[in-house]
């Protein structure tokens, strides 16, 4: 058979399309255990006790008052996202990310379309909130003209039973997304943490300056967060927003769940006949008896929960795996994605100096207006992000800060990006373009990198994928 011109680039172009199916493999979430959940190994059978109390507090489910069975926590509310820590941070076990119903072992729902209305609330489950996709909180990018940034409670206890006489409504949720006005974020898994908080700020800021000839010559110039109140390197959260575990607990239970505690000690949209509590509404028992974890408030022991428990173990032992880990370096993922961090003398059991893998160097790296979302917090601008730690990736259901992909592949590639008149693999001056705002720049750090990875055969593509899988 002869090939006229056009059936060769029609031949050609499925090939084309062909290869780029194999490449676009991504193995989904390994199955087996979780690897992941438990106490640090080393820890004494004190500190291990001591864990255990503070992983069931991590569960408490909360309510207004405390007052129904099974939810004996108080303080849900006015506004909230989720009732228990666990809810959102389940997958694959409690301390993960979100869960859903792409999970390979089980088929749980994302919990907050069944919250809306739970006990009577007249909560509308919005839009971007769905049985199979991820947990999420949502954010405002402008209040009118001038920036917002903060987040806007999905859900308020108007109609619940245990909130007789509030009458407060949802935000337009529906007007918001209409005006592209609203961006999201997905739970960051909680594991290992306490290896991180423990971690020297010098031992951070040398891994960023590492490195820096290669990295200046494929456009990487990350960043950390920084406290304005210390200087000092901030490190959780999606912009690394947050100074310790103590904080990001404290934030995270003030805002998602509406809780008040020691920390965050205000109760937010605290309007009129919605109050139901004595502020703070967690707080540390004034008894003299009891262990640390009973006497201590909830965000105490959250932060306990986190500081004590084990990364999540990796499963790399295939030739494949193997293969896509020599790559992950060799293409310059580990440029940001730093394999290994050590941390610093620890009062926990076996826990001093020790070398961990969390693949991120936790600073701040410009990423373009692809995955720009337009907020600020801290120093980082609207096109900044810290670096994702990898660990645990292998049974993650969704990816990215505002979980837009479950596929492995389109995370990758959401990485490159710019904008009008931005150079490919350099930031450059901002265009306004999608969310950015005016003066921010665009292009993503990582263009070289994904261009690297590109460039692949399809074969070491896999490999790559394989590996991300294993961790």
């Amino acid at each position: 058979m002869q090939l006229t011109n056009t059936s060769v680039k029609i031949y050609l172009a499925v090939a084309v399309a062909a290869r780029i199916s194999v490449a676009q493999t991504d193995p989904g979430p390994r199955k087996g255990p979780a690897g992941a959940g438990g106490y640090y190994a080393t820890l004494d059978p004190n500190e291990q006790a001591i864990f255990a109390l503070a992983a069931t507090r991590f569960q408490e489910v909360d309510s207004v008052t405390g007052s129904i069975a099974g939810e004996t926590g108080n303080g849900l509310g006015p506004t909230f996202n989720g009732n228990s820590c666990s809810m959102c941070h389940a997958q694959p076990t409690v301390g993960g990310s979100s869960p859903g119903l792409k999970s390979p072992q089980n088929s749980v729902p994302n919990p907050q379309v069944a919250l809306a209305t739970l006990h009577g609330a007249h909560n509308t489950v919005p839009s971007f909130i769905t049985a199979d996709g991820p947990v999420r909180e949502a954010r405002f990018v402008l209040n009118g003209t001038q920036p917002d940034g903060g987040v806007h409670g999905l859900f308020t206890i108007a109609g619940r039973t245990d909130a007789s006489g509030c009458t407060l409504s949802q935000p337009d949720f529906a007007s918001q997304v209409a005006n592209q006005n609203v961006i999201f974020r997905i739970p960051t898994p909680v594991f290992g943490l306490g290896l991180v908080e423990n971690t020297p700020d010098s031992t951070l800021q040398a891994n960023v300056a590492a490195n820096q000839q290669q990295k200046t010559a494929m456009g990487i110039s990350g960043r950390l967060n920084t406290s304005g109140n210390d200087g000092t390197v901030t490190r959780f959260g999606w912009k690394a927003q947050n100074k310790s575990l103590m904080i990001f607990a404290g934030e995270a239970y003030n805002v998602e769940q509406g809780v008040s505690n020691e920390i965050f000690p205000n109760e937010r949209s605290a309007v009129a006949g919605c109050v139901f509590n004595a502020t703070p509404e967690d707080y540390s028992s004034m008894s003299l008896s009891g262990n640390v974890s009973v006497v201590s408030s909830d965000i105490v022991n959250f932060a306990l929960f986190m500081r004590l428990s084990a990364p999540a173990a990796a499963t790399t032992a295939s030739d494949s795996e193997r293969n896509g880990q020599a790559l992950f370096q060799s293409v310059g993922c580990a440029l940001c994605h730093s394999p290994s961090l050590t941390a610093a003398a620890s009062p926990y059991t076996g826990m001093s100096n020790a070398t961990y893998h969390p693949y991120s160097d936790f600073a701040l790296h410009a990423m373009g207006s692809n995955l720009a979302d337009g907020i600020s917090q801290g120093t980082a601008a609207g096109d900044e992000f810290r670096t994702a730690p990898l660990w645990g990736l292998g049974q993650r259901l969704f990816f990215l800060h505002d979980g837009r992909t479950s596929d492995l592949m389109a995370a990758i590639q959401a990485h490159s990006g710019g904008g009008p008149g931005c150079p490919s693999g350099n930031r450059g001056p901002s265009t306004g373009d999608g969310p950015v705002s005016q003066g921010q720049n665009c292009g993503s750090e990582a263009n070289a990198v994904i261009q690297n990875f590109n460039a692949l055969p399809s074969a070491r593509q896999q490999d790559l994928l394989n590996f991300l899988r294993s961790l």
